[in-house]
């Protein structure tokens, strides 16, 4: 196990007593800033003509083998569900409804999700935890389609994205309402205390993990439901989760995972290795 750090910037806020390792901030988003970022969305979709593209898993990781997946780090790259597929090889429904998400850079590379991941909204809230020199290393755009939206297995966002100290912290934006019913995150309540619990490392070969995944009981996660609109902010040492979505409904979502870029260094090992430094969202 990665002993736990206590030179993280967040650890002040997290390390209470009774911190659960992540924090729901109802309301952080109006209703037109998340249909903007929704009807974007929807255009990029619209624009994307499925030549270039890659199935997503986070259960065994094969994506993360991909060139395609590595070069995301920096563009606008599209991504399928594994069940989006038959047994010919073709969608079973439009692409619309087959995306399991968009990443890893909108938020550089498009003006309605930079405009977010730059507010002064989100500067504001790493800026009460304490960063110094805060980056978004990576962004996401989950769509958690209706009946085929993909599981995502327990695992801590400093598995993926590993600094010294650890510094990552997720935001996780709801663009829709997040039920039990259609795949809202699942969290246990003070997991992030025990450290970090195995990474994720890049090589020659791809990337693999540097210990098995241990076994969780499931009894011990709690729902995580929310509005849309709400922002959930998660401790990277959090363990998370959200099971399939086998309902008629989407539950989109946009999410961030920033690092500090001072003070700490961003590991050589990472699945994300920049040819240019990320933007700081602002200087102390």
């Amino acid at each position: 196990m990665v002993s736990a750090s206590t030179a993280c910037p967040h650890s002040g806020l997290f390390s209470r007593p009774r911190a659960p390792g992540y924090l729901v901030m109802d309301s952080f988003s109006s209703a037109e800033e998340v249909r903007e970022m929704r009807d974007r969305m929807a255009d990029l979709v619209a624009g994307f003509d499925g030549a270039n593209s890659a199935v997503f898993s986070t259960k065994d990781h094969r994506q993360l083998k991909d060139d395609y997946f590595f070069k995301s780090a920096e563009n606008i790259s599209f991504f399928f569900e594994e069940k989006a597929y038959g047994d010919d090889g073709c969608l079973k429904q439009p692409k619309e409804l087959s995306i399991n998400k968009v990443g890893h850079a909108l938020h550089e590379l498009d003006p309605v999700f930079k405009k977010f991941s730059f507010s002064e909204s989100v500067a504001s809230l790493f800026s009460s935890l304490g960063y110094k020199r805060p980056a978004v290393i990576q962004s996401m755009y989950i769509f958690k389609q209706p009946g085929i939206g993909g599981e995502v297995v327990p695992h801590q966002d400093n598995t993926f994205l590993y600094t010294e100290p650890r510094t990552c912290t997720g935001l996780w934006l709801a663009l829709e309402d997040a039920t039990i019913n259609n795949g809202c995150l699942w969290a246990i309540p003070g997991s992030h205390k025990k450290g970090l619990v195995r990474r994720m490392v890049r090589d020659e070969n791809g990337t693999h993990f540097d210990r098995p995944s241990p076994v969780y009981d499931q009894k011990e996660f709690v729902p995580l439901e929310v509005k849309s609109g709400a922002l959930v902010v998660i401790h990277g040492d959090l363990i998370h989760q959200s099971f399939e979505n086998l309902s008629p409904a989407s539950r989109h979502a946009f999410s961030l995972h920033v690092v500090d870029t001072e003070g700490c260094k961003w590991s050589e090992d990472n699945w994300i290795q920049r040819k240019t430094a990320p933007e700081p969202l602002y200087v102390s």
